[in-house]
């Protein structure tokens, strides 16, 4: 076995997911580890999809994103996964903006409600 390759534990161990979470990426096809026999084991190719897929997951993208996306890398290329990722990002900017406001609007209206009730019941 080579170096640079790690084992399905130890992909878990560094990226810190169960082991559902990896066999699931794999069913879906974002992740093809190389097999021995029953054993798996994930080259540089696999490590650097799986930083990629945890980045987009923090980002909120969408597993079918992240996969369509990664696609394009296999199919057309850097550029095009990089002007890809520009548009991707582009719209998620947006919803998160949107997602940022609606939680403000929620956190002034309880912090209002929160106020309220506590000068009713007074100092405690």
């Amino acid at each position: 076995m080579s170096d640079d390759r790690l084992t399905f534990k130890e992909m878990c161990a560094r990226f810190d997911v169960t082991p559902r979470t990896l066999r699931y990426y794999e069913y879906i096809e974002l992740l093809a580890p190389d097999r021995e026999g029953r054993s798996r084991f994930y080259g540089p190719r696999e490590v650097a999809r799986m930083t990629l897929i945890l980045r987009g997951r923090r980002w909120g993208f969408s597993l079918e994103e992240i996969r369509q996306w990664l696609l394009i890398y296999e199919h057309e290329g850097t550029e095009a996964q990089m002007r890809a990722f520009v548009e991707l990002a582009d719209r998620q900017m947006v919803a998160l903006e949107d997602q940022k406001r609606q939680l403000e609007e929620t956190m002034a209206e309880l912090r209002g409600l929160r106020d309220e009730t506590a000068r009713e019941v007074g100092p405690g």
